[in-house]
């Protein structure tokens, strides 16, 4: 039987024939992405540019390394992020916090210096950890469990995801490419502010969905994450000390390449751990066998979707004809192409799973024709490498054509993908296991980087066919297994 809370949150149709809080957590997130993708536009542009233009002079092997180590943390510092949430101060709480460290993490970047800029980064990776897995689990909580509104509801606010997409790097872009880099980040920066506003001033619509752990911290679990953290800080202590005396050899290669061996060990752990570990339910456990075939097929899909930030945002530079009647426009506005696609189809989208009802595609069904579409996006793109050859600039309808295709590909497997980690997760680990989620984005977004950091010693054809030929075949394989993977979420399509 429905309980109270369920019946009212069913009844809420203020927003788009949905819960008011859903605006609340749409704007929250709209300008969070603009912060975090208007400052991603020009951050690897920023880096390889000479220091006589304002940039940082890094090579592309380091440019490609920071950067990945950058967007793998930061979506790696949502498993923290979640477990903090879940057990001791609420997913609303995080949000808050998140936001905060966002906004003075974007103001660092503005400071000269490469103190200030890697300070920033950090900031930045703490902040994003602490909203963005729990801005996306009180979307959840904002329905019942029988409330059939839930993928659409999930398709909306990824639609309002991809609005603060498109209007960051239009503005980010051009104010860091053209004005100065630092104000770029700047302008993301008051993105962030706006979104900080928006929620302290309108998060009572949220009610009680998110505003209290799932499941308090005993004092035990509280020492042991307290412990956890200073061993871990400590540890990082040592390893600077070490490499300012010269003993080790630690450079943002050397880190991005060790970041790789450490995000597999964590996969490994938690999985472990959901599968293996007591106090799980035979449910559970099966759910969990599942989570980790969409978790494997997620960090595939990202990994090639994520280099629109990286190895895509340096073709744009360097091999496309980015001229429009005479004027160039920035490279980072190719950033705005995606987001425009998204909010074309999200809607589309979200009433197609609707109307299909009994004949909606399950999860992995649909995470396959991502990776598919995700992969053709990828072998465009390897003619438009060859034609490259020898400096030559390609037409900006390739890159169109990419982004279009993995475009289609998100749109079958992020939004779904979030909604079936709130549906697979137990409770009581809800906004540990959005982090999860979050952990298969932070392994895309590392080979992403790595990527980039191959772009002049790899040739282009080679690059794009091997992500193409991988995301394929990823496709192929999900394809095969997806009927064994819907009997193990047991009853969860």
């Amino acid at each position: 039987m429905p309980t109270r809370t369920e019946v009212e949150t069913h009844q809420d149709k203020r927003f788009l024939g949905h819960p008011r809080g859903l605006a609340t957590l749409f704007f929250t997130e709209m300008w969070e992405r603009f912060s975090y993708y208007g400052m991603r536009a020009i951050l690897i542009l920023y880096m390889v540019a000479p220091t006589s233009s304002g940039g940082l002079g890094f090579s592309d092997a380091k440019g490609g390394s920071v950067y990945g180590l950058y967007t793998a943390l930061a979506y790696l510092m949502n498993l923290p992020g979640g477990w903090l949430a879940d057990r001791i101060i609420g997913q609303q709480r995080a949000v808050l916090y998140g936001a905060v460290l966002i906004s003075a993490g974007e103001f660092c970047l503005v400071v000269p210096g490469l103190p200030f800029f890697y300070l920033g980064l950090v900031l930045l990776m703490l902040g994003t950890g602490l909203l963005k897995p729990n801005v996306s689990t009180i979307v959840g909580q904002l329905y019942g469990p029988t409330d059939a509104r839930r993928d659409s509801g999930f398709s909306i606010f990824y639609m309002g995801i991809n609005v603060g997409a498109l209007i960051s790097p239009l503005i980010c872009g051009y104010v860091g490419e053209r004005i100065s880099w630092r104000l770029g980040f700047g302008a993301a920066g008051i993105g962030m502010l706006a979104g900080l506003i928006q929620y302290a001033l309108s998060g009572k619509y949220l009610g009680m969905a998110g505003k209290h752990p799932g499941a308090a911290a005993t004092p035990a679990q509280k020492r042991s994450g307290l412990l956890t953290g200073l061993g871990s800080l400590a540890a990082l202590a040592i390893v600077a000390l070490l490499a300012r005396a010269g003993t080790i050899n630690l450079t943002a290669e050397v880190i991005s390449q060790a970041l790789g061996w450490v995000l597999l060990a964590i996969s490994a752990a938690v999985f472990a751990w959901l599968i293996f570990g007591r106090g799980w339910s035979p449910i559970e456990r099966k759910r969990a066998v599942a989570t980790l075939v969409i978790f494997v097929a997620s960090a595939i899909f990202w990994a090639a979707y994520e280099q629109a930030g990286s190895s895509l945002n340096l073709f744009a530079e360097r091999n496309t004809d980015r001229h429009f009647l005479g004027w160039e426009f920035p490279a980072s506005w190719f950033q705005f192409v995606q987001p425009v696609f998204v909010i074309a189809l999200a809607p589309v989208f979200a009433w197609l799973w609707i109307a299909m009802r009994h004949r909606e595609p399950s999860v992995p069904a649909k995470f396959s024709w991502g990776l598919l579409l995700g992969g053709l996006a990828f072998a465009i793109l390897v003619p438009a490498a060859a034609f490259s050859l020898g400096g030559k600039l390609v037409s900006p309808w390739w890159l169109t054509g990419t982004y279009f295709l993995q475009t289609l590909g998100e749109l079958c497997l992020s939004p779904v993908g979030l909604s079936a980690m709130t549906k697979l997760a137990p409770q009581r680990v809800a906004g540990f296991m959005m982090g999860v989620w979050f952990l298969s984005i932070s392994i895309g977004d590392w080979a992403a980087g790595q990527a980039a950091a191959v772009y002049d010693a790899m040739p282009l054809t080679e690059l794009f066919g091997v992500v193409a030929a991988l995301s394929v075949a990823a496709a192929a394989v999900l394809a095969l297994v997806t009927k064994p993977t819907v009997r193990l979420m047991a009853g969860m399509k």
